[in-house]
């Protein structure tokens, strides 16, 4: 039978930065609770999609079925080479390849490792893209915990990280949770010029300037664009400002690294950007998800602010 060592270390030979396994099983009261909340006080915005399939989201054995373990791991993505501050800030996220597409791609290429191992394998790969509590299940196999920015922090590697998921029908060696918090700091609270951070582990999406210039598909919210300053596609604040990621280094993953095309885009260069230009640079990109009007819109946000 494989081990779980031997599946960590496979997933460290494909480039991820953390791996590690958990019981699949319902999620806490406490969590279901806290997540029934927030979808309550409408901070999901109109991203509909969160209110729905609580049943998969609470118990992956509903998503998957016959699952029994869940594989967690997380692939840095922290710029080696970054935009002038001049220029309309994009988050670091952003900078290269569609992290679906990559994390993915070297998820499913561990699955088939454990299934030349263990032919009775069977599961799914998910990467942001079912009702899944990542950061939850992560925090759950001991890969790191979550912030009062509610993201999840890895000790001495920061926040800078995709997650990703293969949950399967083996039972496994399980990892314990590190008892491990944010203390007393609240930099990443006093600093979101939004206050989007509501309270701990809590953020509005209504006042996120990451929501409000990626998933928002209306305007912007007038009350939002004076504090946009020259961030113009999503906002890495709460991550800037948080001391774990002074242990922030550079990835190794070539995907992730922005085109000169991509470093060069001035306020100049975006206004005139076309849309064949914008398909050029954006081809297989994230930034992808708020269409070319969505960064006009955007653009014109932070004119507004110039003016």
């Amino acid at each position: 039978m494989i081990s779980s060592q031997q599946i960590k270390d496979y997933a460290y030979s494909l480039g991820f930065d953390a791996c590690g396994i958990c019981k699949a099983e319902s999620v806490d009261v406490e969590e279901q609770q806290y997540f029934n909340e927030w979808i309550d006080n409408s901070f999901h915005a109109d991203m509909d999609y969160m209110a729905r399939n609580t049943d998969k989201r609470y118990d992956p054995t509903v998503l998957v079925e016959n699952s029994r373990s869940i594989i967690c791991v997380a692939l840095n993505y922290y710029p080696q080479t970054i935009q002038d501050k001049e220029y309309p800030q994009f988050a670091y996220y952003a900078y290269g390849k569609d992290y679906h597409d990559v994390v993915r791609a070297k998820l499913q290429q561990l699955f088939g490792y454990i299934k030349s191992m263990e032919p009775s394998l069977e599961g799914r790969v998910f990467v942001d893209t079912a009702p899944v509590l990542e950061r939850y299940w992560a925090a759950k196999a001991g890969l790191g915990f979550i912030g009062k920015n509610s993201l999840l922090i890895i000790p001495k590697k920061g926040s800078y990280f995709f997650l990703g998921e293969l949950v399967i029908n083996l039972d496994m060696e399980y990892d314990v949770p590190l008892n491990l918090s944010c203390g007393n700091c609240t930099r990443c609270i006093d600093t979101c010029p939004t206050k989007a951070i509501v309270k701990p582990k809590v953020v509005n999406a209504k006042r996120c300037i990451s929501y409000q210039t990626i998933e928002n598909k209306g305007e912007i919210d007038r009350r939002i664009i004076p504090m946009l300053n020259n961030r113009f596609y999503g906002c890495d604040i709460c991550q800037q400002v948080c001391p774990w990621n002074r242990y922030a280094r550079p990835h190794k993953t070539e995907e992730f690294n922005p085109s000169q095309a991509f470093l060069g885009l001035s306020y100049e260069k975006l206004e005139n950007l076309t849309v064949e230009e914008y398909r050029q640079i954006f081809k297989g990109s994230a930034v992808k998800r708020a269409k070319y009007m969505g960064l006009k819109r955007n653009l014109y946000a932070l004119k507004q602010n110039k003016e």
